[in-house]
């Protein structure tokens, strides 16, 4: 296909010239974009959160979307619709429909789909991308990058042995707030880190809901998949269009609950400070009365940093000798020397300044000689984007996305069965305190990774 070909070409000259990374905003390249160089695009699972992505995407003349995926009759004519009349509203002559699928499997099987948007509950993850990998797809995949630690591993292989791209849906690192609050932290402007608390929500526990009529439309045997098949509750699956986050995810089952939700934002945050990409904890330690604790729940580092749960915090927070750091989405705080530097956390407090001119500042003063930068992208999407034409890594590339999972499921891993373990993380093993069984799940059918 002449598409398929050009892409193909462009992406081969610009990875044979590239060096290092660099970034092609799409303000730059996506007016001039040719229909025939347009990346195709494909949606699996149409809930709330795909649904901002699906808008997003639609927005931008550098792609076109031509294909959904779910398992909710609804919500996948509803995707369809969405693609039709915008693209329709916009007058967009090369779009030829988008066509709306119950199973993933139909939709990876299209030649001319060059990357997906996976947004599943977190039990489908793994299976769907290692699927799209294998179909040669390009991959956007939401946090938690997966359900178990197992998954994570081979989610890695997959995307290298087959060299794509992988983005993870981790999008606080591409918010600069996010980012200064780390580069403080790495350039040692708060001294030696003594440790750090992460604020988010609660672990999961056994799915217990009671069994609900169904009315026809949802694959409820589809929904769960791989996962076990319990009866059918609208807590874990609404039926139809709905605007909000279902609590699939506090179950075990399903998801990780809070810890690998939030966690898995927070956590992730927490290791770009530390410098703990791709690496990881040494040490799980549980709170005492494991089994109802909502935090306390403790991960520490080869550095000997603890990373502490702690559900009432403010976010991500760094304790150093010298000074504190405070993020949060739309928040910052830098303290030094006991004495606020830089603050906006309260719109209604911190009046007469912003949330950007507090961070602008902090970066200016602080962090015009910085010997470490890292990785700045303004936009999750776009980065993603970028990384397709370029073939460099995303901000959020699936070793990280991994390392981040893993380091949630660990601290999962405490609640459930408390005590402390010792881990290593470079081979992904328990050395002590732990059970290799913990590591994966058994698989329902055919499914497996």
């Amino acid at each position: 296909m002449p598409h398929a070909s050009s892409r193909r070409q462009f992406v081969k000259v610009a990875a044979a010239s590239v060096a290092a990374p660099f970034i092609l905003p799409s303000r730059v390249w996506s007016a001039d974009t040719a229909p025939s160089e347009r990346l195709t695009l494909g949606f699996i699972g149409n809930g709330k959160m795909n649904s901002g992505h699906l808008n997003n995407f639609l927005g931008r003349k550098e792609v076109q979307v031509v294909a959904v995926c779910d398992v909710d009759t609804t919500r996948r004519e509803n995707a369809k619709k969405t693609v039709e009349e915008r693209y329709g509203k916009d007058k967009d002559t090369t779009f030829k429909g988008c066509e709306a699928y119950a199973d993933f499997r139909k939709l990876l099987e299209r030649k001319d789909i060059d990357a997906v948007v996976i947004a599943t509950p977190d039990h489908w993850h793994a299976i769907i991308a290692i699927a799209a990998l294998n179909a040669g797809k390009d991959v956007y995949c939401e946090k938690p990058l997966t359900h178990n630690i197992h998954e994570a591993l081979t989610l890695i292989g997959a995307t290298r042995s087959n060299n794509k791209i992988l983005q993870t849906g981790s999008q606080q690192r591409s918010s600069k707030e996010f980012r200064v609050a780390c580069e403080l932290v790495r350039n040692g402007v708060i001294g030696k880190i003594q440790r750090v608390e992460t604020s988010f929500g609660s672990p999961a526990k056994p799915n217990a809901n009671p069994e609900e009529a169904m009315e026809p439309g949802l694959d409820w045997d589809m929904w769960c998949g791989p996962a076990p098949l319990a009866p059918y509750s609208s807590v874990l699956s609404p039926r139809g269009v709905h605007n909000h986050f279902p609590a699939w995810r506090m179950t075990r089952e399903y998801g990780g609950g809070m810890i690998t939700d939030w966690g898995a934002h927070h956590i992730d945050i927490a290791q770009w400070g530390l410098g703990e990409d791709e690496k990881g904890p040494v040490e799980i330690i549980a709170p005492a009365n494991h089994e109802t604790s909502n935090d306390g729940a403790k991960l520490v580092y080869a550095s000997g940093i603890p990373l502490l749960h702690n559900g009432k915090g403010k976010g991500v927070s760094f304790f150093g000798e010298n000074g504190e750091v405070h993020v949060n989405r739309g928040k910052f705080e830098f303290i030094l020397g006991g004495k606020t530097i830089h603050k906006f956390w309260d719109k209604e407090t911190d009046k007469g300044t912003s949330l950007d001119r507090e961070v602008i500042l902090a970066e200016k003063e602080f962090l015009a000689d910085a010997k470490v930068k890292l990785y700045n992208s303004k936009n999750h999407h776009e980065d993603w984007l970028n990384s397709i034409k370029t073939r460099e890594k995303p901000i959020c590339d699936v070793a990280i996305g991994a390392s981040t999972v893993i380091s949630c499921h660990l601290m999962n891993q405490a609640y459930y069965h408390g005590g402390t373990m010792k881990w290593n993380p470079e081979k992904h093993e328990y050395t002590s305190g732990g059970d290799a069984k913990w590591l994966t799940r058994e698989y329902r059918g055919d499914w497996k990774v």
